[in-house]
């Protein structure tokens, strides 16, 4: 039932690279992703010695021991929850499985800075937890000891309680492939549930497992706004603190390119994790398996499971979230509210079509020409989505705040007149680093689409006298509305959420629900900072439901869309 195949690629008739118009598209778009990167790497090649040895002697070691340390718990606990709960809900039955299948995945509706602001005003000195024990227990201020949850602890919890559903998608997508076919081999082998679990499951899941860990890692080296909040110093910490702090770009962008040393550890590591083989199933032939039915305890404990996940990381902190928007309803009536929410959806809005225009070209010129060159051009264009948002930012705004220096000193000395900052004062700047670090989101999500059309369309259409951008038009893209609009909202939601390119990159007077979210949080102003991150999450919620929809209606041996966008292109690196 399953085939160990030795060599990592099947043999592929070789095409040979013409520089069309479809190729020379896909090219460009992979050095306009590029070039972020080099700009963040190139201090390193080119880097002051003497600030280069003081970042070391002062903050580097702080920087890079808590920021593995935060990867390493989160990595633990993400993956023990992840394919914990993906086990259960595909192999057992037990009260609440239906249910627990899609809500298992709703903490993905909530940014990890919301959950950090919901907990601490739960659990901080005026909240309703230690009021309640005050009350209850006749307690006075400072005559007992309350576990704080701003630390290194705190954080890894949680970034763990938002982001085991990567882990949980993944592990679960794969579970539902091999419990019809490989997994009954093992039970007439005598393996118990156990047994199957962990000498045949696990091992033939690693792959998906490790490409879901990656995924949460990546996030996590994104974090921004949690850990900032929680007082943890990392990469991301760092680069505003020497960006807006100090003023110092060359130790932001120094920093930025140790970070990006991480990112590429991080994606060989999970690269070489996957070896040259790969692990296969021989047989098309599909039947359900018959799952394990728990009962008394195991049941219990199982559902209890379940619940607390989707309690801790979902239910709780909106409804803290709730609570708080409630006693601020006044700000329902102010201007300010709604030019937040039309920033913030507008941006996005831009930003998943002209995501998905690019990603629809990238995936036609690969179709049409797929080339050594230009598969690799589309690999490199699905690499932004390893970049963490502080690195992009710094890596755009290098260059572009020199262009436009270059383009208001020719203004003035041709024209008299100054441009001020076209690119970095406005809008475009930020919706090109949205464009670059969401592209592999969209980009999955088109490729998965039209690999489904066949060949023959283009065919048919050439013998009609068709050009391929017709033939996209009219043929490929309606064929595609589904993905298309699949890629769109995973797109829109990702940007909704984003905080640290947006915190860095946004225009003078232009926030954003993340952004009005964290300025309250960090002005201690947390009830004031429910209504913004409650509107995210009220956003963020479309895409859960449609990923929960395509996992319930998945078969065994078929790809959803849904699943394919969230799980962007890591061998892109």
């Amino acid at each position: 039932m399953v085939a160990l195949d030795t060599q990592s690629h099947r043999s592929r008739p070789r095409v040979a690279f013409r520089l069309e118009g479809w190729a020379v598209f896909a090219l460009a778009i992979a050095l306009l992703v590029l070039a972020p990167v080099l700009a963040v790497v190139h201090p390193l090649i080119t880097a002051d010695k003497a600030l280069w040895q003081h970042l070391v002697d002062t903050v580097l070691a702080r920087y890079l021991v808590n920021t593995l340390v935060l990867m390493l718990g989160v990595g633990f606990f993400t993956f023990v929850l992840g394919v914990a709960a993906a086990w259960l809900v595909t192999m057992c039955r037990f009260p609440g499985v239906r249910l627990f299948e899609w809500a298992l995945l709703l903490p993905l509706a909530m940014p990890a800075y919301v959950v950090a602001y919901a907990y601490t005003g739960l659990l901080d000195f005026a909240g309703p937890v230690q009021s309640f024990l005050r009350t209850a227990l006749d307690l006075r201020p400072g005559s007992y000891g309350f576990p704080s949850i701003r630390n290194t602890p705190g954080a890894v919890a949680v970034l763990s309680l938002v982001l085991y559903p990567y882990v949980y998608l993944t592990s679960r997508a794969s579970f539902l492939d091999q419990s019809v076919c490989v997994l009954e081999v093992s039970r007439t082998l005598g393996r118990t549930g156990w047994g199957s679990f962990t000498q045949v499951a696990l091992p033939l899941a690693r792959p998906a497992i490790i490409g879901g860990l990656a995924l949460a890692l990546m996030e996590t080296l994104n974090e921004f706004g949690a850990v900032q909040f929680f007082g943890v110093d990392t990469f991301s910490t760092g680069i505003f603190r020497a960006w807006f702090g100090f003023g110092d770009y060359r130790a932001a962008a120094q920093l930025a390119a140790a970070m990006m040393l991480v990112v590429a550890i991080l994606l060989l590591i999970e690269r070489f994790s996957r070896g040259k083989g790969r692990i296969e199933h021989s047989s098309r032939r599909y039947s359900r398996l018959k799952p394990y039915v728990l009962s008394g305890g195991a049941a219990a404990a199982a559902a209890l499971f379940c619940a607390a996940l989707v309690g801790l990381g979902f239910l709780i902190p909106a409804l803290t979230l709730l609570g708080g928007a409630l006693e601020h309803l006044e700000a329902l009536g102010q201007a300010e509210f709604y030019y937040d929410v039309w920033h913030s959806v507008s941006l996005a809005a831009l930003a998943a079509c002209v995501a998905v225009l690019i990603a629809l070209g990238i995936a036609y010129a690969e179709r049409l020409q797929p080339s050594p060159p230009v598969r690799a051009a589309a690999r490199t264009a699905g690499l932004g989505y390893a970049i963490p948002g502080a690195v992009l930012a710094v890596g755009i705004l290098l260059p572009l705040t020199a262009l436009d220096h270059g383009i208001d000193a020719l203004a003035r000395l041709s024209f008299g007149v100054s441009t001020g900052l076209l690119l970095t004062g406005s809008a475009a700047a930020l919706l090109g680093a949205y464009t670059i670090r969401f592209l592999a989101v969209a980009l999955n999500t088109v490729e998965a689409g039209m690999a489904r059309i066949t060949p023959s369309m283009e065919s048919a259409a050439r013998t009609l006298g068709a050009p391929p951008s017709r033939t996209l038009r009219l043929v490929h893209a309606p064929m595609m509305a589904g993905s298309l609009f699949t890629a769109a909202i995973l797109v829109f939601v990702d940007v909704m959420k984003e905080l640290p390119a947006t915190y860095i990159m946004r225009p003078f007077d232009y926030d954003t629900l993340a952004v009005r979210a964290y300025q309250y949080a960090a002005d201690e102003r947390l009830s004031q900072a429910a209504l913004p991150s409650l509107a995210i999450v009220v956003f963020a919620l479309a895409p859960v439901l449609l990923l929960s929809r395509a996992i319930a209606r998945s078969r065994p041996g078929s790809t959803s869309d849904v699943v394919a966008g969230i799980a962007p292109r890591l061998e892109a690196a």
